[in-house]
């Protein structure tokens, strides 16, 4: 993919340096025998007690003042991580999301309807959304509480290594995939999903998300088919990334390598083909309209 002349979305919300979503880990280990003995030494002096009080007051605010103390921890951060490479991912994410806000403004405008950018919140181990704490096993996801992608960079690795789906292009479909799921929010339809779904055993209640899901797909596969058409920045194989990571992602794909067997009832996402199948769809459309997948 060819994104490095892409335009940069001013909308991404770095948040990496606030480690696990800001809060303290209280669940043993480092964080406790370190504790322990620093609020016995501050409450022995009138400066320790305010210097104390002040600790506590940034940790209700979502600061994490314990982590300036694990330099070790921070050092092994750093350095894991190449900056040239961090960097790079980081102005990726802003080219593709750039792109989708110029791809869906046109597209509401041409609907008479105004299209309200997301945030992209850029997040490492966990993080406080406006949908509840998620960490980063969650995988990238929206939240329609409050109108954020949130994403962990580290899940481009896992999708390389784990889910054998290398490739910018497949990156870039995660994150339309994600928008699209914004798409489905300002139409609407997540209200009308979530409705039906309250109403519903567990059993259509997955259905009922699969055809969210399918429909997100397509909608990213819309956002490719115009990016290509306005930008021609497609190269010689970014629609087979984009295939293959749809394709490694499906239900029945991932119930296969972490049980063995398939349990359809329990699709959430729907199966490999079928993600592909809407992906591609939208691809060769480019409407919404043809992304009605009866959801």
């Amino acid at each position: 993919m060819k994104w490095e002349d892409l335009k940069r979305s001013t909308n991404v919300e770095d948040l990496r340096s606030q480690g696990s979503g800001g809060r303290m880990n209280f669940g043993g280990g480092r964080g406790v025998n370190l504790l322990i003995p620093i609020v016995r030494f501050l409450m022995g002096t009138n400066i320790g007690r305010i210097v104390l009080v002040i600790g506590v007051v940034a940790y209700f605010m979502g600061y994490n003042p314990l982590s300036l103390l694990d330099t070790q921890s921070q050092t092994r951060t750093n350095t894991a991580v190449s900056k040239s490479d961090d960097d790079r991912s980081v102005q990726f994410v802003a080219a593709v999301l750039g792109q989708t806000e110029e791809v869906w403004t046109k597209i509401f405008e041409q609907k008479g309807l105004t299209y309200p950018k997301p945030k992209l919140v850029l997040f490492r181990g966990s993080i406080q959304s406006g949908c509840g704490y998620a960490d980063a096993q969650v995988g990238p996801f929206y939240c329609p509480t409050d109108q954020k992608v949130y994403l962990d960079l580290s899940f481009f690795d896992e999708l390389s290594q784990r889910h054998n789906a290398p490739g910018d292009f497949a990156q870039a479909y995660v994150i339309a995939h994600e928008i699209g799921h914004h798409i489905q929010n300002q139409l609407g339809t997540l209200d009308k999903a979530h409705s039906v779904q309250e109403r519903s055993n567990k059993t259509k209640g997955n259905a009922v998300q699969v055809k969210v899901e399918l429909q997100a797909d397509c909608y990213a596969g819309v956002w490719a088919y115009h990016t290509q058409k306005e930008r021609a920045v497609l190269e010689e194989g970014d629609i087979e990334e984009a295939l293959n990571a749809a394709s490694q992602i499906g239900d029945d794909t991932l119930q296969k390598q972490a049980q063995g067997y398939v349990v359809p009832d329990a699709f959430t996402h729907g199966t490999s083909a079928q993600r592909m199948e809407w992906f591609k769809r939208g691809f060769d459309k480019g409407t919404l309209e043809a992304c009605n997948t009866g959801v």
